[in-house]
């Protein structure tokens, strides 16, 4: 918790940039060779409107109309890397190279727009084989079109999940194979930054809690262990991925539970994946089990990003940011690197544009097609 001094110090800090018409949010970064022109990312959102995987008009739209209102990176949905690993029939993937061309459509558009286009991607290990959440996240079996859920142990996330089999060392390293393959793809469809989802309780993430990790081999049963298929990933992506593109992890800083992953692991997890390559950690929480008990409010992740800052890293921060002034302060506290808004940018396409207006940012570039719309008189 800030002191008071702290508080009336960025308080004057924040009034200070306002007056000068510089703003943290609006400040570019550039992270390699990449610059971000802003520090709002479209955090992914999972839509359930793909067939096969394959990108549509839907996502031109949902992506693209956040790239019109502002935003310096906008990020894909979780994008599967094999059919398994999709969390329901409807998630995008890039499992196969005639998933390509839809994808670089809407890389081109964000990119017109002078945004910066993001690719997570995502095996969804036991929480796979579901329906969209407007029909109830219920399992398909696999006699009704699911598949047999994959994960490091057979444990089931609930009583009403299936029961994953337990991955195979060959298993495993296919999978770190479609990770590969994927990032391949990811840079064939112009994607200019990877994000690894290892969040929310997917495979990644059930890799490294030890909640739902009970394996007794290499995979398994300590920190190094726990963390190695995170690092034979992020290598394979990284001999794929151009070492000028940045790399982004997306975390889980605590599981919530006693006995799970902390924040304490996310530290030291932090100083191993920065020397592997990877250059920003998306500080998430929660998802591993269903049990968790989660007090969610505004800025309730935020001391993730800035714990996981301290380790030398670039962070962002996600949860329940849903304001210019909110976002700002944070990053003038030095909290994060990166604002991921999601559920905002649902309700507000054109955020951005409203929060440089806010803040008093009057150099944000609009549309050309919009400029008339960018002063009330």
């Amino acid at each position: 918790m800030l002191c008071g001094c702290s508080v009336i110090l960025n308080s004057r800090i924040f009034l200070w940039h306002k007056l000068h018409n510089m703003t943290r949010l609006f400040t570019p970064l550039q992270i390699r060779t990449i610059t971000l022109k802003n520090r709002i990312v479209v955090s992914p959102m999972c839509q359930y409107s793909a067939e096969d995987g394959f990108a549509n008009d839907w996502h031109l739209v949902h992506l693209g109309s956040r790239a019109v209102g502002g935003a310096g990176l906008v990020f894909t949905e979780a994008t599967a890397v094999s059919p398994e690993g999709r969390i329901s029939p409807h998630d995008l993937g890039l499992w196969n190279d005639e998933q390509i061309e839809p994808l670089k459509r809407i890389t081109q558009f964000i990119e017109k727009q002078g945004g910066v286009p993001g690719v997570q991607l995502a095996h969804a290990g036991r929480k796979s084989s579901v329906t969209e959440p407007w029909n109830g996240d219920k399992l398909i079996p696999v006699s009704e079109g699911g598949w047999k859920t994959l994960a490091p142990s057979p444990i089931a996330f609930s009583d009403e999940k299936d029961t994953p089999l337990e991955l195979t060392i060959d298993e495993i390293k296919r999978i770190v194979a479609d990770f590969k393959a994927a990032a391949k793809r990811a840079l064939a469809a112009g994607f200019k930054i990877i994000e690894i989802h290892g969040a929310h309780g997917y495979l990644v993430n059930e890799f490294l809690s030890p909640l739902s990790n009970k394996r007794t081999d290499q995979y398994g049963g300590s920190f190094e262990n726990n963390t190695r298929f995170l690092l034979e990933i992020i290598e394979a992506i990284r001999s794929e991925w151009p070492v000028e593109y940045p790399l982004f992890l997306r975390i889980s800083a605590s599981d919530w539970v006693d006995g799970g992953w902390s924040l304490e692991d996310s530290v030291r997890l932090a100083g191993m994946v920065k020397n592997k390559g990877v250059d920003l950690i998306d500080c998430s929480s929660g998802g591993v089990v269903s049990y968790a008990k989660i007090n969610a409010k505004p800025n309730y992740q935020v001391p993730f990003a800035e714990a996981v800052r301290k380790a030398g890293i670039l962070t962002g921060a996600v949860g329940i940011i849903v304001s210019a002034e909110q976002a700002e302060e944070i990053l003038t506290n030095g909290q994060a690197d990166l604002i991921f808004m999601a559920r905002e940018l649902l309700r507000d396409p054109y955020f951005p544009l409203r929060a440089a207006r806010e803040l008093g940012y009057d150099e944000i570039a609009w549309p050309v097609q919009y400029e008339r719309a960018k002063r009330k008189k």
